[in-house]
């Protein structure tokens, strides 16, 4: 198919192009229009890839994609994001929230063995889907790229899967902004930010702290300088160390090869070697912006990479199952959220945020808080979130091994 293409394999330069505008364009109007906000930059990002793939404007496999995009955007974009995660931090401003949080997280991980199950036999690498969908709902997209990457999961799966995630998580969101105004919850849930938000009217101070929330900062070359420096770093050391112990651990009988593959992984040695930086590194981490902001443009770089492989008439085949997959895991971190929450009498807005966390990430749920005015919650909800980026990777990087992705 790359030979029949408006632009060849071998065009970086125009493949660079267009990748980088149309993240930009995606990123733009998320910020800029009601209707992109809703739909998300990730998915506009997605159905550009997979328009113009399917079109024969782009190719499916070339070196910018496959050996730039995965090989070292990627793996410099997961450092970046993990740099905020000071386990301290979360653990000394966020302990009620956190509880809660790991609560969803083994939900996700109950509902992806009882989803692995049900559906092995109908989905393309039912474990490989598994192990991101458990990484992706416990942290987030971080996961994802990291555990589709660890497990070398086909691009058509990936992209596959993404479309069906992306569908359902349009549907998630829906719910859960519903979620406070039903009767049923406002009687069996305590909501006291709702009430204080209800009791002002149009909260004045949770618009300005929203507007200052995702205002422009500062960012100078020397942050820019240090922010990849650490990354690289970050990634030299950890595959390094991943090889050393791929290469140490013998793999003579089924519980050594289990033991190293898990700490032969460079995804789960880079993600906690740069767990241990941003915690034990957090005076000078903290003082250096701009990480996440670059970070997750890398990762946009990534989201509009993973549609380039798809065949829509694949996705329309797969990704039915993949939807009933992930809507599975996602139900079931719902109910554990909730039932637990109401034992443990959790607010609302917690159990809410705290999900929202686990299947969308931290941004996501920061975000939410601001629009409901629960700016109280943003803070702690962040940094929870955050935490997600960690564990998922653990967590999915067990269920992939469980099940022998």
């Amino acid at each position: 198919m790359t030979g029949s293409t408006l632009i060849s394999a071998d065009n970086t330069w125009a493949l660079m192009a267009i990748t980088c505008g149309w993240v930009a364009f995606s990123i733009y109007a998320e910020q800029t229009w009601a209707w992109a906000s809703k739909l998300s930059g990730a998915i506009i990002a997605l159905i550009g890839a997979l328009l113009l793939t399917n079109f024969n404007v782009i190719p499916t496999s070339a070196p910018w994609f496959d050996d730039i995009i995965w090989g070292y955007v990627v793996p410099l974009a997961i450092p970046l994001l993990l740099l905020q995660c000071d386990i301290r931090k979360i653990w000394k401003e966020s302990g009620k929230l956190l509880f809660i949080f790991l609560i969803g997280s083994i939900g996700t991980t109950v509902s992806a063995v009882v989803a692995f199950n049900l559906l092995q036999n109908s989905v393309p690498d039912p474990a490989g889907v598994a192990a991101m969908m458990t990484g992706s709902y416990i942290g987030g997209g971080v996961n994802f790229a990291t555990l589709s990457g660890s497990f070398a999961i086909p691009g058509e799966t990936v992209a596959a899967t993404t479309v069906a995630d992306n569908l359902l998580m349009a549907c998630y969101f829906f719910v859960l902004i519903a979620i406070p105004s039903i009767s049923f919850f406002r009687k069996a849930y305590k909501h006291p930010h709702l009430d204080e938000v209800e009791s002002v009217g149009v909260d004045e101070a949770a618009k300005t702290q929203a507007a200052a929330y995702w205002e422009r900062k500062p960012i100078s070359l020397r942050d820019i300088a240090v922010d990849f420096a650490i990354s690289a770093i970050i990634v030299w050391i950890s595959f390094s160390i991943a090889k050393i112990l791929g290469t140490a651990i013998p793999t003579s009988n089924p519980f050594l090869k289990t033991v190293n593959a898990l700490f032969s992984n460079k995804y789960l040695i880079m993600t906690t070697v740069a767990m241990l930086v941003a915690t034990f590194g957090s005076k000078h981490v903290e003082k250096t912006a701009g990480a996440q902001e670059i970070g997750t443009y890398l990762i946009y770089l990534f989201l509009f990479v993973i549609g380039v492989p798809a065949s829509i008439k694949q996705i329309i085949v797969n990704a039915p199952w993949l939807f009933v997959f992930c809507l599975i895991m996602v139900v079931g971190n719902m109910l554990f959220c909730f039932v637990f929450g109401k034992l443990f009498k959790f607010n609302l807005e917690e159990i809410i945020l705290a999900s929202n966390a686990n299947i969308g990430g931290p941004t996501t749920a920061a975000a939410m808080a601001i629009s409901k005015g629960w700016v109280k919650l943003v803070g702690p909800i962040m940094l929870v979130g955050t935490l997600g980026y960690v564990i998922g990777t653990y967590f999915g990087t067990f269920i992939g091994q469980l099940f022998g992705a």
